[in-house]
């Protein structure tokens, strides 16, 4: 058997083994998973990847948030729930302090943009709620998914949020 036609049957195999488990419609965690599949040309099985998802809710809204595929990510999202007090910056932004740090690789992103869900320093956490250009350096925790609302749920003042893993 060849290598190229054991990675033909090592990618059909996966492929079949997604579309079996792809669902029924039957209820379904709401934690939703891609995948990729890319054989290597060493041979080797396609990787799976998990796209995890939190939650914030601000008062009686409810937004999505796609953790980021980093340490600080990932970190943020095991340390929920949390119920956080937090405060107005430049009309822009909400931000509060951690008691404890998480893992930082800031970078600069240049745009930030609304639903962006940051880490200034090691344990300064921003969700900004508008989009413009900065020069500051963050480390990615995750993005809402949909931002529209999030302004105005959040508002203009110091506000309590829930995030959570449900």
């Amino acid at each position: 058997m060849t290598d190229a036609y054991r990675q033909r049957l090592q990618l059909a195999s996966l492929l079949v083994g997604v579309l079996m488990a792809g669902g029924t419609g039957a209820s379904e965690k709401s934690t939703p998973v891609s995948t990729k599949a890319s054989a290597s040309v060493a041979g080797t099985l396609p990787s799976q990847q998990t796209t995890q998802r939190i939650w914030i809710t601000v008062g009686q809204r409810r937004f999505a948030i796609t953790v980021a595929d980093t340490a600080a990510g990932k970190a943020f999202a095991a340390r929920l729930p949390m119920r956080l007090e937090m405060a107005e910056l430049n009309g822009n932004e909400k931000h509060v302090d951690l008691a404890a740090p998480l893992p930082a690789d800031a970078s600069r992103p240049g745009t930030i943009r609304s639903g962006d869900l940051m880490l200034y320093g090691t344990k300064t956490i921003v969700l900004f709620y508008e989009t413009f250009d900065s020069p500051y350096s963050y480390t990615r925790l995750g993005r809402v998914d949909d931002p529209v609302g999030l302004d105005r749920a959040l508002g203009r003042r110091d506000v309590h949020v829930e995030f959570s893993d449900e």
